[in-house]
């Protein structure tokens, strides 16, 4: 019969996959505005080894109360900083040495599986509504998109933005077959 793990047993579990994962990972929030989106994605940036997140306006930092409520502590596990705007966002990431790709229901998108993230590689998720600021948008290296089978038209940009940071680190886990 199966049962939960141990704390020590989980611990091991988590060591054992950050052993087999060589990615660097960071993120650019271009104006995701509501609080509980940008906690949420701070606790996932956190549970997948994120290095840096950018917070681009009218994105709220870790510091305010409602944005705390929902990362829970995780901004002290990584290391973040408000910049201006998307584009110096993007320049920064690349100047870290990033390949930059933008999270988007937008033309010209791949679906995320079929883009070869790399080991360095920035996401940027956008405003809850209007997405990726244009300006942003065309600094990116790439844009991808997650292909959904049911009826709603998109995810929640916490949601989405931690379908996009597992995947970055799946595609660690299951590297693709060498091309001629």
């Amino acid at each position: 019969m199966n049962k939960a793990l141990t704390p020590t047993e989980l611990k091991r579990l988590h060591r054992e996959w950050r052993r087999k994962t060589d990615l660097r990972l960071a993120l650019i929030l271009d104006g995701v505005q509501k609080p509980y989106n940008v906690g949420g994605l701070f606790r996932s940036a956190a549970a997948y080894k994120t290095e840096k997140i950018w917070l681009v306006p009218p994105s709220p930092a870790p510091t305010e109360r409602s944005v705390a409520k929902s990362a829970l502590g995780c901004d002290r596990l990584l290391e973040w900083e408000q910049i201006e705007s998307g584009p110096l966002a993007v320049a920064a990431a690349k100047e870290a040495g990033y390949r930059v790709i933008a999270i988007e229901l937008s033309q010209g998108a791949l679906p995320m599986f079929d883009i070869d993230l790399g080991a360095s590689v920035c996401l940027v998720l956008g405003h809850e509504e209007r997405g990726v600021h244009r300006d942003t948008l065309a600094q990116c290296d790439g844009v991808a998109y997650l292909p959904q089978l049911g009826k709603v038209g998109s995810l929640n940009v916490s949601q989405a933005g931690t379908l996009a940071l597992y995947e970055t680190a799946r595609q660690q886990w299951s590297p693709r077959p060498a091309t001629d």
